[in-house]
């Protein structure tokens, strides 16, 4: 992609549509309101910021030499001259800012930014951006639509795998299961319902940020080649049957594909079946007690693992994990997935008196979880005595993909400009809205306290060099960089 095109037409000819003088344009980029998240009664409306140094790295850097700056000018600009003259009309749109910008030879921007993993406040700008030139005040708003396109799934992601991992440690120390057990608890299962690979690793990384349980290859491609995360544990997955391999082996033979699996594909370690390809509760109630033997004698790995997880893959989760009340009663519907696993293979309690399935044997659910859905599980299972380690969650795209921009209503705005010297301060306050538009007033600063970061406005140019945000690109260059392993701890 040529990084000139990834705009919305009307930010071509803004350039000119700005007042006569116009040298600099500041905006910032906020998470304005969480009236459409889709999180959990008495969320703390705190959004985790990531993904921005990816962004910088891929496009303003990597896209903008690659396929502008190091190709030849008249290419380039002829390329842009026919997009805009085909769909806008002949001459509609100058091209000599572009000529001149290709001449510079890099983004004349600044980006100063709060640190990723940080948990930041509803209203309180992540970052703002700022031309360095007077020449290139149009770019910063030129480069609104692929920012916001970019940026906010990302935090989006991160912010609600945050919330799952919220919910799991909760459970965790209310019912005595173990807290290490919760970083692979979360597993992103999200790939295939993305918008293409792209996204796929960019999103996936935001569910790293929290979580190392993963099926999702692009998002630790992504966090090696944008965040330094080579010798980090990035993700870890592990081996796992689909419904084809199951249909396969032919529903007559479905125990000995079971028994194939768990003796000579995977006789050490962990494997993951998936059990409702024709009949779950047949699964439950006669291939595992059937199993017993060859599942307890499973020889542990260098992890000291040996585990059979049982993937049921369809129904109501709640009913399929906890029991379904409206079963008959003792039916294995009625007692749901763990108790039946229990009845068989047994296990210990945790020292606050909860019940958790012998380490041979586990249970992972990945159809439209959400953490609504996933709380209910938990406190079912809470409820029936077992402990919440019981089950893995598989967190795909029913949870990552159903969100959109506005479920923390991103927006990049402008709140200050300067215009032949004159430094003005600018704001949106619509009065048809209910106040989750109104933008800041002028230039900015932003404070850490101990209510979580809170917003200045309306500040000099000597407060707006003060404060969290720090200047982390500069006239094309990454200033300051993060790891992967930083964002955690600091979301830890």
């Amino acid at each position: 992609m040529n990084p000139l095109m990834a705009i919305d037409f009307y930010k071509a000819d803004h350039r000119r549509q700005y007042p006569e003088g116009t040298e600099y344009v500041y905006s910032n980029f906020t998470p304005r309101s969480s009236r459409l998240a889709p999180v959990l009664e008495g969320f703390d409306d705190r959004v985790v910021f990531v993904g921005l140094q990816g962004f910088i790295k891929y496009f303003l850097i990597d896209l903008w030499d690659k396929e502008f700056f190091n190709k030849p000018k008249e290419k380039v600009v002829a390329k842009y001259k026919r997009r805009m003259d085909t769909s806008l009309g002949v001459g509609a749109v100058p091209v000599d800012h572009i000529e001149a910008l290709h001449d510079l030879g890099y983004l004349p921007l600044r980006i100063k930014a709060l640190p990723e993993g940080s948990r930041v406040n509803i209203k309180v700008p992540m970052f703002t951006v700022i031309n360095t030139m007077p020449e290139f005040f149009w770019l910063t708003n030129y480069i609104e639509t692929c920012i916001s396109a970019d940026v906010w799934k990302s935090c989006t992601t991160a912010s609600i795998a945050y919330e799952y991992k919220k919910l799991l440690t909760e459970f965790a120390n209310k019912t005595g299961a173990p807290l290490d057990f919760v970083a692979v608890q979360g597993h992103d299962f999200s790939s295939r319902g993305m918008s293409g690979n792209y996204d796929t690793g960019q999103s996936g990384f935001g569910h790293l940020s929290s979580f190392i349980g993963t099926d999702t290859v692009p998002a630790i491609d992504y966090a090696e080649d944008y965040y330094n995360a080579e010798g980090d544990i990035i993700g870890v997955s592990v081996p796992a049957t689909e419904h084809s391999v199951m249909c396969m082996g032919t529903e007559d033979n479905e125990i000995e594909t079971f028994k194939r699996l768990i003796n000579d594909l995977y006789p050490t370690g962990v494997v993951s079946i998936v059990s409702d390809t024709w009949d779950f509760w047949k699964v439950l109630t006669e291939y595992a007690p059937a199993l017993k033997k060859d599942i307890l004698a499973r020889k542990v790995n260098e992890l000291g693992l040996a585990k059979v997880v049982f993937r049921p893959d369809s129904g109501d989760p709640v009913k399929i994990i906890c029991g379904d009340p409206e079963a008959e009663v003792g039916s294995p519907a009625y007692k749901g997935a763990v108790e039946c696993l229990w009845e068989i293979f047994g296990g210990t309690e945790t020292a606050k008196g909860f019940k958790m399935l012998n380490e041979r044997v586990g249970l992972i659910y990945g159809d439209s979880i959400t953490l609504q859905r996933a709380f209910d599980i938990l406190s079912n299972l809470e409820k029936k005595g077992f402990a919440s380690s019981n089950i893995v969650f598989g967190i795909g795209s029913y949870t990552y993909q159903y969100t959109t921009r506005d479920c923390f209503g991103f927006a990049m705005k402008a709140t200050w400009g300067q215009v032949n010297g004159e430094g003005r301060e600018i704001f949106k306050d619509p009065a048809t809205d209910r106040g989750e538009k109104k933008s800041a007033v002028g230039l900015l600063r932003v404070e850490e306290t101990e209510n979580g970061f809170e917003l200045f406005d309306r500040q000099t140019a000597e407060q707006e060099k003060r404060g969290a945000l720090d200047v982390v690109f500069e006239n094309g260059k990454l200033i300051k960089e993060t790891s992967l392993a930083e964002i955690r701890r600091l979301l830890n």
